[in-house]
Formats: C-alpha cells, structure tokens, sequence
C-alpha cells in the first residue's frame, strides 16, 4: 500500500490523518475544478449536470438533482439514493463517507460535515484531523439551514427542523429542532 493509500485510508476510517499530504490537496483541488465547471452550467443543462455530478460522486440514483452551488471536499465519498433533491447551497464535507438514501429532501443552505479538528491547538496546528462518516436513511427531509455534524446518524423517514444542529443519531420516524437538535415527536 502507497503512502497515499495508507493515509486516504486513515481518512475515510476515522482515524488520524496529515491533511496537507500532497495527493490529497491535490485531489482537493481537482474536485474545486469540477464543483466549478458545474456550477457554472447552464441551470436548465439537467441532464449535464447529472453526468457530471456522476462522475464526481461515489454512488447516485438514476433521479436525482441538486440545485446549484453545490460544494464538496473529495465528492467520491458521497453516496446518494433515487430521487434525491437538493436546494441550493448544499456544502458536504466528504471526508468520511456520507451516505444519503432515496427519496430524501434536503432544503437550501444544508451543510454535512464529517471532518474534525483536535481541540489542542498545537495538534489543530499541526494540520492533524480525523473524519466520522454520516448516515442519512430513507424518506429524510432536512429543512433549511441545517447542520449535520460528524458521525451523525439519521434514520428512516425523519424530519430535521429548520436551523436545527444535528448532534447525535436521530430515530427511525422522528422529527428534530433546535440547537442542540432535540427530539419533538414520533411520526
């Protein structure tokens, strides 16, 4: 296994990692380029957009859209089921996997983190971080202005209230708010 490969694997596996490797800056900037090229189509190129997006993204649905910008680190970590949707100024943080089911709805201004920071400032300093992955199920809607921080896991068929910071898992058919996100009742 390459230097590389020992340390994408550190990444996408939770533990500690070097993020100024030069390999993954560059993969960093590679996927800016591509980000660019698709914010820049055309809003009505639906079907370019997809295929771009496919080409960037780990796993997609055959329906699926995500209204532009759209931001992501690596994108090849993001996993997205059927006819999933996004509204503008989705920005996820793919150093981990982040896995998104079918049928799910996500509201403008959403953000998806799974990278993390040590709190010691000389670690913090030294560029050293770690990533958790999030799990969103099926039949999700995340309102507006949402953040999903690392490790989070979402199931089936809830919903995340506007504004809501999402710190902790959230049970099957269950709606969240607030910050923290709190539990507001069972569906």
């Amino acid at each position: 296994m390459s230097d590389f490969e020992q340390v994408w694997e550190k990444m996408v596996s939770g533990q500690k990692y070097d993020a100024t490797h030069p390999e993954l800056l560059r993969l960093l900037m590679e996927c800016r380029k591509t980000i660019r090229r698709y914010n820049d189509m055309a809003p009505d190129d639906s079907e370019g957009q997809r295929s771009l997006l496919r080409s960037l993204l780990g796993a997609t649905g055959e329906r699926f859209q995500i209204n532009q910008p759209f931001r992501c680190d690596y994108g090849k970590n993001i996993s997205i089921g059927e006819d999933f949707f996004a509204n503008f100024n989705l920005t996820i943080l793919d150093e981990a996997p982040v896995t998104i089911g079918a049928n799910c709805f996500i509201g403008p201004n959403v953000s998806i983190f799974t990278a993390c920071h040590p709190l010691e400032a000389s670690e913090r300093n030294a560029m050293i971080e770690w990533a958790e992955p999030v799990s969103i199920g099926n039949g999700v809607w995340i309102g507006g202005g949402a953040i999903i921080l690392p490790g989070v896991k979402i199931g089936d068929n809830c919903v995340i209230g506007a504004g809501a910071v999402v710190t902790k898992d959230v049970a099957d058919n269950t709606v969240v708010a607030g910050n923290p996100a709190r539990p507001i009742r069972k569906l």
